[in-house]
Protein backbone atom coordinates (compact mmCIF):
# COMPACT_ATOMS: atom_id res chain seq x y z
CA UNK A 1 0.00 0.00 0.00
CA UNK A 2 2.84 2.35 0.94
CA UNK A 3 4.53 1.69 -2.38
CA UNK A 4 1.45 2.39 -4.21
CA UNK A 5 0.52 5.91 -2.42
CA UNK A 6 4.02 6.67 -3.29
CA UNK A 7 3.79 6.12 -6.84
CA UNK A 8 0.28 7.58 -6.86
CA UNK A 9 2.00 10.99 -5.27
CA UNK A 10 5.25 11.23 -7.55
CA UNK A 11 3.02 10.59 -10.37
CA UNK A 12 0.48 13.51 -8.43
CA UNK A 13 3.27 15.57 -7.91
CA UNK A 14 6.27 15.11 -9.83
CA UNK A 15 8.47 14.88 -7.21
CA UNK A 16 11.88 16.42 -8.68
CA UNK A 17 13.93 18.61 -5.88
CA UNK A 18 11.60 20.36 -3.62
CA UNK A 19 8.03 18.32 -4.57
CA UNK A 20 8.54 19.37 -8.20
CA UNK A 21 8.34 23.14 -7.05
CA UNK A 22 12.16 24.07 -7.89
CA UNK A 23 12.86 22.77 -11.15
CA UNK A 24 16.87 22.86 -11.54
CA UNK A 25 16.76 21.87 -15.37
CA UNK A 26 16.79 23.71 -18.42
CA UNK A 27 13.93 23.75 -21.55
CA UNK A 28 14.84 25.31 -24.50
CA UNK A 29 12.29 28.16 -25.51
CA UNK A 30 11.57 30.65 -28.28
CA UNK A 31 13.05 34.14 -27.93
CA UNK A 32 10.13 36.20 -28.04
CA UNK A 33 10.72 40.05 -29.16
CA UNK A 34 7.45 40.19 -31.67
CA UNK A 35 4.47 38.66 -30.45
CA UNK A 36 2.33 39.42 -33.47
CA UNK A 37 -0.98 38.50 -33.75
CA UNK A 38 -3.21 37.14 -36.77
CA UNK A 39 -7.05 37.63 -36.62
CA UNK A 40 -7.90 33.37 -37.26
CA UNK A 41 -11.26 34.50 -39.06
CA UNK A 42 -9.18 36.53 -41.81
CA UNK A 43 -7.59 34.10 -44.38
CA UNK A 44 -6.03 37.34 -46.64
CA UNK A 45 -3.81 37.28 -43.06
CA UNK A 46 -3.24 34.08 -42.82
CA UNK A 47 -2.27 33.99 -46.43
CA UNK A 48 0.49 36.74 -45.44
CA UNK A 49 1.85 34.23 -42.20
CA UNK A 50 4.97 33.05 -44.43
CA UNK A 51 6.30 36.15 -45.54
CA UNK A 52 6.53 37.42 -41.95
CA UNK A 53 9.28 37.80 -39.62
CA UNK A 54 8.24 37.86 -36.19
CA UNK A 55 9.68 35.81 -33.67
CA UNK A 56 5.89 34.52 -32.29
CA UNK A 57 2.93 34.72 -34.66
CA UNK A 58 -0.20 34.33 -32.94
CA UNK A 59 -3.47 32.83 -34.65
CA UNK A 60 -5.84 34.77 -32.92
CA UNK A 61 -8.81 33.74 -31.99
CA UNK A 62 -9.46 35.85 -28.77
CA UNK A 63 -9.64 39.66 -28.90
CA UNK A 64 -9.18 40.03 -32.82
CA UNK A 65 -12.10 38.11 -33.64
CA UNK A 66 -15.98 38.98 -33.05
CA UNK A 67 -18.07 36.80 -31.24
CA UNK A 68 -20.35 35.75 -34.79
CA UNK A 69 -17.17 34.39 -36.15
CA UNK A 70 -15.23 32.70 -33.45
CA UNK A 71 -15.94 29.42 -35.34
CA UNK A 72 -14.43 30.84 -38.91
CA UNK A 73 -11.53 31.51 -36.80
CA UNK A 74 -11.44 28.46 -35.12
CA UNK A 75 -11.77 26.45 -37.95
CA UNK A 76 -9.25 28.37 -40.01
CA UNK A 77 -6.65 27.51 -37.12
CA UNK A 78 -7.11 23.65 -37.67
CA UNK A 79 -6.88 23.87 -41.38
CA UNK A 80 -3.82 26.35 -41.03
CA UNK A 81 -2.03 23.46 -38.82
CA UNK A 82 -3.05 20.71 -40.57
CA UNK A 83 -1.33 22.21 -43.45
CA UNK A 84 1.53 22.57 -41.94
CA UNK A 85 4.36 24.96 -41.03
CA UNK A 86 6.10 26.06 -44.50
CA UNK A 87 10.19 25.32 -44.35
CA UNK A 88 10.38 29.36 -44.90
CA UNK A 89 8.95 30.00 -41.66
CA UNK A 90 11.89 30.04 -38.89
CA UNK A 91 9.49 31.53 -36.20
CA UNK A 92 7.52 30.16 -33.46
CA UNK A 93 3.13 29.67 -34.60
CA UNK A 94 1.29 30.07 -31.76
CA UNK A 95 -2.37 30.18 -30.93
CA UNK A 96 -4.21 32.34 -28.53
CA UNK A 97 -7.61 30.59 -27.35
CA UNK A 98 -10.68 32.23 -26.24
CA UNK A 99 -10.30 32.93 -22.23
CA UNK A 100 -12.50 30.72 -19.25
CA UNK A 101 -14.70 33.57 -18.77
CA UNK A 102 -15.98 33.52 -22.55
CA UNK A 103 -17.17 29.95 -22.24
CA UNK A 104 -16.03 29.17 -25.82
CA UNK A 105 -12.17 27.78 -24.27
CA UNK A 106 -13.50 23.90 -24.34
CA UNK A 107 -15.12 24.78 -27.90
CA UNK A 108 -11.59 26.06 -29.01
CA UNK A 109 -9.74 23.38 -27.63
CA UNK A 110 -11.98 20.54 -28.26
CA UNK A 111 -12.02 21.33 -32.06
CA UNK A 112 -8.45 21.43 -32.45
CA UNK A 113 -8.00 18.04 -30.45
CA UNK A 114 -10.53 16.15 -32.56
CA UNK A 115 -8.37 17.20 -35.44
CA UNK A 116 -5.58 15.93 -33.86
CA UNK A 117 -3.13 18.97 -34.85
CA UNK A 118 0.37 19.48 -33.48
CA UNK A 119 0.31 22.52 -31.51
CA UNK A 120 3.57 24.18 -30.63
CA UNK A 121 2.61 27.21 -28.04
CA UNK A 122 -0.95 28.13 -26.66
CA UNK A 123 -1.78 31.29 -25.23
CA UNK A 124 -4.20 31.48 -22.54
CA UNK A 125 -5.81 34.55 -21.84
CA UNK A 126 -7.02 36.75 -18.65
CA UNK A 127 -5.88 34.39 -15.98
CA UNK A 128 -7.25 35.59 -13.09
CA UNK A 129 -6.77 32.90 -10.05
CA UNK A 130 -5.22 29.34 -9.48
CA UNK A 131 -8.85 28.52 -10.33
CA UNK A 132 -8.52 29.75 -13.72
CA UNK A 133 -5.08 27.41 -14.18
CA UNK A 134 -7.57 24.70 -12.76
CA UNK A 135 -9.76 24.36 -15.04
CA UNK A 136 -7.57 24.85 -18.02
CA UNK A 137 -5.32 22.14 -16.79
CA UNK A 138 -8.46 19.75 -16.85
CA UNK A 139 -9.84 20.58 -19.86
CA UNK A 140 -6.51 20.32 -22.09
CA UNK A 141 -5.62 17.04 -20.31
CA UNK A 142 -9.11 15.51 -21.27
CA UNK A 143 -8.63 16.45 -24.70
CA UNK A 144 -5.00 16.82 -25.62
CA UNK A 145 -4.12 13.00 -24.10
CA UNK A 146 -2.15 12.24 -27.98
CA UNK A 147 0.22 14.82 -27.46
CA UNK A 148 3.81 13.59 -26.99
CA UNK A 149 5.79 16.15 -26.42
CA UNK A 150 4.99 19.65 -24.47
CA UNK A 151 3.76 22.66 -25.26
CA UNK A 152 4.95 25.50 -24.16
CA UNK A 153 2.42 27.95 -22.54
CA UNK A 154 1.94 32.01 -22.30
CA UNK A 155 -0.18 33.07 -19.63
CA UNK A 156 -1.97 36.87 -19.28
CA UNK A 157 -2.51 39.50 -16.93
CA UNK A 158 -4.91 41.56 -17.51
CA UNK A 159 -6.83 42.72 -14.76
CA UNK A 160 -6.44 44.02 -11.06
CA UNK A 161 -6.94 40.50 -9.35
CA UNK A 162 -4.23 39.17 -11.69
CA UNK A 163 -1.70 41.42 -11.14
CA UNK A 164 -2.46 40.90 -7.36
CA UNK A 165 -2.21 37.34 -7.73
CA UNK A 166 0.48 37.18 -10.06
CA UNK A 167 2.93 35.21 -8.19
CA UNK A 168 1.00 32.60 -7.51
CA UNK A 169 -0.28 32.21 -10.58
CA UNK A 170 2.55 32.04 -12.08
CA UNK A 171 4.25 29.78 -9.39
CA UNK A 172 1.41 27.17 -9.72
CA UNK A 173 1.26 27.47 -13.49
CA UNK A 174 4.65 25.91 -13.18
CA UNK A 175 3.35 23.23 -11.93
CA UNK A 176 0.97 22.58 -14.80
CA UNK A 177 3.51 20.19 -16.76
CA UNK A 178 2.33 17.59 -13.90
CA UNK A 179 -1.06 17.09 -15.04
CA UNK A 180 -1.35 17.96 -19.14
CA UNK A 181 1.97 18.53 -21.72
CA UNK A 182 2.73 22.06 -21.05
CA UNK A 183 4.80 23.71 -19.46
CA UNK A 184 5.01 27.31 -18.95
CA UNK A 185 7.22 30.06 -20.67
CA UNK A 186 6.41 33.57 -20.26
CA UNK A 187 3.52 35.89 -19.67
CA UNK A 188 2.00 38.53 -21.61
CA UNK A 189 0.54 41.81 -20.40
CA UNK A 190 -3.18 42.74 -21.78
CA UNK A 191 -2.97 46.73 -20.97
CA UNK A 192 -6.44 47.34 -22.74
CA UNK A 193 -8.05 45.11 -20.52
CA UNK A 194 -5.84 46.20 -17.46
CA UNK A 195 -7.57 49.63 -18.18
CA UNK A 196 -10.95 48.44 -18.31
CA UNK A 197 -10.45 46.37 -15.44
CA UNK A 198 -9.59 49.26 -12.95
CA UNK A 199 -11.64 52.00 -14.83
CA UNK A 200 -9.00 54.11 -16.51
CA UNK A 201 -7.99 55.45 -19.99
CA UNK A 202 -4.90 54.63 -21.09
CA UNK A 203 -2.75 57.92 -22.23
CA UNK A 204 0.22 58.21 -24.62
CA UNK A 205 2.76 58.01 -22.66
CA UNK A 206 1.14 55.46 -20.28
CA UNK A 207 2.15 56.63 -17.52
CA UNK A 208 -0.78 55.59 -15.27
CA UNK A 209 0.22 51.92 -15.74
CA UNK A 210 3.73 52.45 -14.62
CA UNK A 211 2.77 50.39 -11.34
CA UNK A 212 1.08 47.66 -13.14
CA UNK A 213 4.32 47.13 -15.50
CA UNK A 214 7.15 47.40 -13.00
CA UNK A 215 5.25 45.13 -10.75
CA UNK A 216 4.35 42.44 -13.48
CA UNK A 217 8.37 42.24 -14.71
CA UNK A 218 9.37 42.07 -11.46
CA UNK A 219 7.63 39.18 -10.99
CA UNK A 220 8.64 37.55 -14.51
CA UNK A 221 12.52 38.16 -13.70
CA UNK A 222 12.05 36.76 -10.12
CA UNK A 223 10.57 33.27 -12.19
CA UNK A 224 13.11 33.91 -14.80
CA UNK A 225 10.07 34.14 -17.39
CA UNK A 226 9.73 36.30 -20.64
CA UNK A 227 7.98 39.36 -20.13
CA UNK A 228 5.99 40.24 -22.96
CA UNK A 229 4.86 44.19 -23.16
CA UNK A 230 1.56 45.76 -23.85
CA UNK A 231 0.25 46.49 -27.47
CA UNK A 232 1.04 49.90 -29.27
CA UNK A 233 -2.32 50.83 -30.70
CA UNK A 234 -1.42 53.49 -33.14
CA UNK A 235 0.19 51.19 -35.67
CA UNK A 236 1.43 54.32 -37.95
CA UNK A 237 2.92 55.94 -35.45
CA UNK A 238 6.01 54.43 -35.63
CA UNK A 239 8.18 57.20 -33.77
CA UNK A 240 6.01 56.59 -30.78
CA UNK A 241 6.58 52.59 -31.13
CA UNK A 242 10.18 52.88 -31.01
CA UNK A 243 10.30 55.25 -27.78
CA UNK A 244 7.77 52.43 -26.08
CA UNK A 245 10.26 49.56 -26.98
CA UNK A 246 12.91 51.68 -25.56
CA UNK A 247 10.66 52.70 -22.24
CA UNK A 248 10.22 49.24 -22.24
CA UNK A 249 13.25 47.56 -22.94
CA UNK A 250 14.65 49.68 -19.91
CA UNK A 251 11.69 48.58 -17.67
CA UNK A 252 12.83 44.69 -18.33
CA UNK A 253 10.48 43.63 -20.90
CA UNK A 254 12.26 41.11 -23.28
CA UNK A 255 9.47 41.90 -26.28
CA UNK A 256 6.69 43.23 -27.18
CA UNK A 257 2.87 42.12 -28.33
CA UNK A 258 2.94 43.73 -32.18
CA UNK A 259 -0.59 44.55 -34.01
CA UNK A 260 0.61 45.26 -37.94
CA UNK A 261 3.85 44.16 -40.20
CA UNK A 262 5.20 47.66 -39.76
CA UNK A 263 5.52 47.18 -36.52
CA UNK A 264 7.46 44.63 -36.63
CA UNK A 265 10.94 45.69 -37.29
CA UNK A 266 10.91 48.32 -34.87
CA UNK A 267 10.15 46.24 -31.92
CA UNK A 268 12.58 43.28 -32.81
CA UNK A 269 15.29 45.88 -33.27
CA UNK A 270 14.17 47.51 -30.26
CA UNK A 271 14.63 44.31 -28.24
CA UNK A 272 18.16 43.28 -29.07
CA UNK A 273 21.29 45.35 -28.03
CA UNK A 274 22.97 48.04 -30.37
CA UNK A 275 26.49 47.88 -31.64
CA UNK A 276 27.46 49.94 -28.82
CA UNK A 277 25.94 48.06 -26.35
CA UNK A 278 27.10 45.15 -27.42
CA UNK A 279 30.74 46.46 -27.19
CA UNK A 280 30.92 48.08 -24.31
CA UNK A 281 29.30 44.40 -22.65
CA UNK A 282 32.20 42.58 -24.37
CA UNK A 283 34.93 44.52 -22.90
CA UNK A 284 33.42 44.82 -19.50
CA UNK A 285 33.06 40.67 -19.45
CA UNK A 286 36.80 40.29 -20.63
CA UNK A 287 38.20 43.33 -18.35
CA UNK A 288 36.10 41.32 -15.64
CA UNK A 289 37.83 38.00 -16.27
CA UNK A 290 41.54 39.35 -16.51
CA UNK A 291 40.69 41.27 -12.99
CA UNK A 292 38.90 38.01 -11.04
CA UNK A 293 41.90 36.28 -10.92
CA UNK A 294 43.69 38.68 -8.74
CA UNK A 295 40.36 38.68 -5.99
CA UNK A 296 39.24 42.07 -7.37
CA UNK A 297 35.81 42.32 -6.66
CA UNK A 298 34.88 45.90 -8.46
CA UNK A 299 37.28 47.28 -10.96
CA UNK A 300 37.48 50.62 -13.27
CA UNK A 301 36.19 50.69 -16.52
CA UNK A 302 36.74 53.56 -18.15
CA UNK A 303 35.29 56.32 -15.51
CA UNK A 304 33.01 53.77 -14.39
CA UNK A 305 33.63 51.39 -11.34
CA UNK A 306 32.14 48.22 -12.45
CA UNK A 307 30.87 45.50 -9.52
CA UNK A 308 29.19 42.10 -10.26
CA UNK A 309 25.47 43.31 -10.58
CA UNK A 310 26.92 45.69 -13.54
CA UNK A 311 28.95 42.63 -15.02
CA UNK A 312 26.15 40.37 -15.02
CA UNK A 313 24.15 43.06 -16.84
CA UNK A 314 27.00 42.84 -19.60
CA UNK A 315 26.74 39.09 -19.26
CA UNK A 316 22.87 39.14 -20.43
CA UNK A 317 23.77 41.89 -22.91
CA UNK A 318 26.77 39.79 -24.86
CA UNK A 319 24.48 36.62 -24.43
CA UNK A 320 21.26 38.28 -26.21
CA UNK A 321 23.62 39.32 -29.09
CA UNK A 322 23.99 35.59 -30.25
CA UNK A 323 20.69 33.54 -28.85
CA UNK A 324 18.48 32.64 -31.98
CA UNK A 325 16.37 30.89 -29.07
CA UNK A 326 16.10 31.75 -24.66
CA UNK A 327 16.78 29.10 -22.05
CA UNK A 328 14.56 29.67 -18.97
CA UNK A 329 16.40 27.87 -16.04
CA UNK A 330 13.30 27.91 -14.24
CA UNK A 331 15.49 27.48 -10.72
CA UNK A 332 14.35 31.00 -8.97
CA UNK A 333 13.97 30.60 -4.89
CA UNK A 334 10.91 32.09 -5.61
CA UNK A 335 9.40 28.69 -6.66
CA UNK A 336 9.62 27.66 -2.84
CA UNK A 337 8.69 30.76 -1.29
CA UNK A 338 5.00 29.85 -2.45
CA UNK A 339 5.02 25.95 -2.34
CA UNK A 340 2.19 25.78 -0.10
CA UNK A 341 -0.02 27.95 -2.98
CA UNK A 342 1.32 25.34 -5.45
CA UNK A 343 0.11 22.34 -2.76
CA UNK A 344 -3.31 23.65 -2.83
CA UNK A 345 -3.18 23.78 -6.23
CA UNK A 346 -1.77 20.44 -6.40
CA UNK A 347 -4.62 19.38 -3.86
CA UNK A 348 -7.56 20.49 -6.10
CA UNK A 349 -6.35 19.19 -8.97
CA UNK A 350 -6.20 15.81 -7.07
CA UNK A 351 -9.79 15.52 -6.60
CA UNK A 352 -10.06 15.21 -10.48
CA UNK A 353 -7.00 12.37 -10.92
CA UNK A 354 -7.83 10.49 -8.29
CA UNK A 355 -10.28 8.72 -9.74
CA UNK A 356 -7.40 6.30 -10.92
CA UNK A 357 -7.47 5.31 -7.23
CA UNK A 358 -9.81 2.46 -6.83
CA UNK A 359 -9.82 1.36 -3.34
CA UNK A 360 -11.41 4.09 -1.03
CA UNK A 361 -8.30 3.38 2.00
CA UNK A 362 -5.94 4.46 -0.74
CA UNK A 363 -7.71 7.33 -1.36
CA UNK A 364 -8.35 8.20 2.31
CA UNK A 365 -4.79 8.05 2.81
CA UNK A 366 -3.81 10.07 -0.11
CA UNK A 367 -6.40 12.86 0.63
CA UNK A 368 -5.08 12.73 3.91
CA UNK A 369 -1.33 13.30 3.08
CA UNK A 370 -2.18 16.39 0.51
CA UNK A 371 -4.29 17.71 3.68
CA UNK A 372 -0.94 17.09 6.18
CA UNK A 373 1.67 18.76 3.77
CA UNK A 374 -0.69 21.61 3.28
CA UNK A 375 -1.24 22.44 6.87
CA UNK A 376 2.63 21.69 7.51
CA UNK A 377 3.67 24.07 4.57
CA UNK A 378 6.12 21.31 3.53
Amino acid sequence: LAIKIMVILCRLANLHGFCGFCRTGQKLSTYRRALFYVPANQERKLRKIPQLVADSIVLDCEDGVAEVSKNEARNNVIAFLQSGKPSSMNCELAWRVNSLQSGLLEEDLKAVAEAKVELETILLPKVNSINDLKEFSILFRNYFQYVKKSIMLLIYVESAQSLLNMAKIVNAAFNLSTFCPVYLDGAVFGSDDYCADIGIQRSEDAMELIYARQRFVSVCKAFKLQAVDMVYNDYKNLNGLAAHCHEAKGLGFTGKQVIHPDQIKIVQDSFMPTAEELERAKEIVEEFEKQKTSGIGAFTFHTSMIDMPLVLQAMRTAQLSVESSHVSKWNSPLQLQYNVDAMQFLYLLSFHHLRVIKSKQEKDCVLSIFKNVIVLGL
